[in-house]
């Protein structure tokens, strides 16, 4: 732990820094196009809405009951487009009611931070929060032990919101967690343990292995040593090993004093791995194997050989953050299989789908183990490197047979990250339904699509109609009554 001299040096550097970033995001050129992340099917919403008793095509099956959830950055005032960053953005949760075959209620609100507390004259609420950092979680949206939270990665806290999504406080888990959080923890469905690697922008030196119980409490919290500060958006975990994506995206002093909103880039001199580290061991127990440089946002599955390998399922790009300031920048992404070994100390890539796409999901009751159907979004390629997340297809991989399903929304319709959601606690892998938002950009509407995981290619089996569009964010899931 740091001594009471040092955290006041670094909170002196910290506000220093803080003066010129500020003093220098007001000379950044004026932007010369519209930005991709403020404009079009990224418009951010103006205002929330309360809508009761939602219309619906098709049946929705009886057997759900919870609520559809979904995070994105959404600015609560009107931000500056020279130095806006589409992963900086206030944090905007959707919901979605369903109960009896009925879609109750629609509800869209802000992650009441220090930005959505100052437009809507709203006093902040109750908890810590990272000083002079970002406190509005705009990554994700997890439901953990009864409870609902909004996620978001490099330092910012957990924060807690009610069934109808009202901020009830900002909450690191009961006082439990120390240090930062992730926009994606990862459930044990064998032990009911929450795994995350996390990471801080102040704090270049390490990393954590942070574990919850089944209550939402902290019970490990491990440092890695690394360097440079790198971005780790996401882990997997097998049956012994939490993997650590240590890959060329670090923090970037020149882009924060510079006054850019998001300070990662590109960094050719910082060497790609994959950590293999024992979920209870220390973390100078890491097993460090290199991978050819590219980097990943997202795993699907990983689970381990009986002749000691690893094998993890990516969405790897070939670079991220190189050129663009303004959001994600690959002009080339592909799903891929690693097999890691760590006795030979290599990393085989395989392709498994040589087409752009990203967020890929799976039926995470198969989470540590082997598993065969990967579901991921598909991404427009060759048009613009600066993602606009504008394709209409939904892509099902089958890792049996190697062939890969597409279901096509039609001309203007657009899908985000879908959701499976088995039927029941047994039953087949596709034994459920994929749920998620589609933007309708003919309409300027957005459909909640229910589709049958085991037809999917056919027609959706029920469709719940929003009248206005919910700009693309980034994470949902289904979190059951």
């Amino acid at each position: 732990m740091a001594s009471n001299v040092e955290t006041l040096i670094r909170g002196a550097v910290k506000k220093g820094i803080g003066k010129v970033a500020d003093f220098n995001r007001k000379r950044l050129p004026r932007p010369a196009d519209a930005h991709p992340f403020l404009t079009g099917i990224h418009a951010p919403m103006e205002e929330e809405f309360t809508l009761d008793q939602l219309r619906v095509d098709g049946d929705i099956p009886a057997a759900l009951k919870g609520r559809y959830l979904r995070n994105g950055p959404n600015p609560a005032t009107p931000p500056d487009p020279a130095s806006y960053h589409w992963f900086s953005g206030a944090g905007m949760v959707h919901g979605i009611r369903i109960e009896g075959g009925r879609a109750d209620w629609y509800r869209n609100r802000w992650v009441r931070g220090t930005e959505a507390c100052a437009a809507l004259g709203e006093a902040i609420p109750a908890g810590p929060r990272e000083d002079g950092g970002f406190d509005a979680p705009n990554t994700n949206v997890v439901g953990i032990a009864g409870r609902t939270f909004a996620i978001v990665e490099a330092g910012g806290k957990p924060v807690q919101l009610g069934y109808e999504l009202n901020t009830i406080a900002h909450n690191p888990f009961d006082g439990t967690l120390a240090g930062s959080y992730t926009a994606h923890p990862h459930q044990d469905p064998f032990t009911g343990e929450f795994h995350a690697i996390t990471y801080k922008g102040d704090a270049p030196n390490s990393v954590w292995h942070v574990v919850l119980d089944a209550h939402a409490h902290v019970i490990r919290e491990e440092a890695v040593a690394v360097a440079d500060g790198p971005s780790i958006h996401d882990c997997a975990i097998t049956e012994n090993y939490v993997l650590v994506f240590d890959l060329p995206v670090t923090f970037s002093m020149k882009s924060l004093l510079a006054g850019y909103s998001f300070p990662y880039a590109w960094n050719d001199a910082h060497p790609a791995r994959v950590g293999l580290l024992p979920r209870n061991g220390r973390g100078d127990e890491i097993i460090w194997v290199p991978v050819e440089p590219c980097y990943v946002f997202h795993p699907a599955n990983a689970h381990e050989t009986d002749d000691g390998k690893v094998i993890v399922d990516v969405v790897a790009h070939e670079t991220m953050f190189a050129q663009s300031k303004r959001g994600p920048d690959s002009e080339k992404s592909r799903l891929e299989r690693w097999t890691i070994d760590p006795v030979a100390g290599t990393t085989t890539r395989t392709v498994l789908h040589d087409q752009a796409q990203e967020f890929p999901r799976y039926d995470e009751r198969r989470t540590t183990r082997p598993y065969r159907y990967i579901y991921s979004v598909a991404i427009p390629e060759g048009e613009d490197a600066e993602w606009q997340l504008a394709d209409t297809r939904l892509f099902r991989h089958d890792l049996e047979s190697g062939a890969t399903a597409i279901h096509d929304f039609g001309p203007g319709r657009h899908p985000g990250e879908f959701v499976f959601v088995p039927r029941g606690e047994q039953g087949a892998e596709d034994d459920g339904w994929l749920i998620g938002l589609v933007v309708d950009m003919n309409q300027q509407t957005t459909d909640l699509v229910i589709l049958n995981a085991d037809d999917f290619t056919g027609s959706p089996q029920a469709v719940v109609h929003l009248p206005h569009r919910v700009p693309p964010g980034f994470h949902g899931n289904w979190v059951a009554d």
